[in-house]
């Protein structure tokens, strides 16, 4: 009977232990990250897990004007995306380690049914910002811009 009590105290602090530290883990991650061009700065959720990647804005029928999504990469590498669910225009900017931009896709469209076509620049990026379509236009953002991470 005692070995069963101390089971279960074990059990539940356990439990409570890795529910708190997940907790903790999102709230550190739900920290406002921006993302800067000259003077001109978006408001960016992370992506950063491979789940997280693979949602991305997904369903997202309405996106700020001045917001995003960060997509963070471990390395450097050729990264693809498509616009399965996702029902608003983007602007996808692919940039390297030192801020410089790489490649940017104007207007990626809504993917209303499969096969989507994968997006991809071909560069090497550690990074990718999805922003509204057109908006990369109308601040002259283009290949070779610097762009920071605020976290």
């Amino acid at each position: 009977m005692q070995s069963k009590l101390l089971f279960g105290v074990t059990f539940i602090l356990t439990t409570a232990v890795v529910v708190v530290g997940f907790l903790l883990h999102n709230l550190e991650r739900q920290q406002a990250a921006q993302v800067c061009f000259e003077n001109h700065c978006f408001d960016v959720e992370l992506a950063v897990t491979p789940g997280e990647r693979r949602n991305g804005l997904m369903f997202k029928e309405t996106l700020e004007e001045n917001s995003g999504m960060l997509f963070v990469f471990e390395g450097s590498g050729v990264h693809s995306f498509w616009m399965k669910n996702v029902p608003i225009s983007l602007d996808i900017i692919w940039f390297d380690e030192g801020g410089r931009v790489v490649d940017v896709a104007e207007n990626a469209q809504p993917c209303p049914e499969m096969p989507c076509p994968s997006i991809g620049s071909g560069k090497e990026a550690n990074y990718v910002v999805e922003i509204n379509g057109g908006a990369a236009r109308r601040l002259g953002l283009k290949v070779g811009d610097k762009l920071t991470i605020k976290y």
